[in-house]
C-alpha cells in the first residue's frame, strides 16, 4: 500500500476536514483518508497509483485547494 501526501489550504475546522475526506474517499484505489485542518496535510493510502488531477479536483469540489507534497 502507497501513501500520497497534499497540502490542503483553506481548512479551518472538523467540518472542512470531513468535506475533504468526503470528496477524496470517493475515488478509484482510495483505502483511506487522513486529513488535518490544523496542518493542511492529506494523506491518501491506496493500492493503486492515484490519478493526481482527480485528488486535486476532489479536494476543490469540497472547496480548497491542495498541491501535491
Amino acid at each position: 500500500m502507497s501513501v500520497f501526501e497534499y497540502q490542503v489550504t483553506g481548512m479551518t475546522c472538523g467540518h472542512c476536514e470531513l468535506s475533504v475526506r468526503e470528496e477524496v474517499s470517493g475515488l478509484p484505489g482510495v483505502k483511506t483518508v487522513d486529513v488535518s485542518a490544523v496542518t493542511g496535510r492529506l494523506a491518501i493510502s491506496s493500492d493503486a497509483e492515484l490519478d493526481d488531477r482527480a485528488v486535486l479536483a476532489a479536494v476543490e469540489e469540497a472547496g480548497y485547494v491542495a498541491q501535491r507534497r
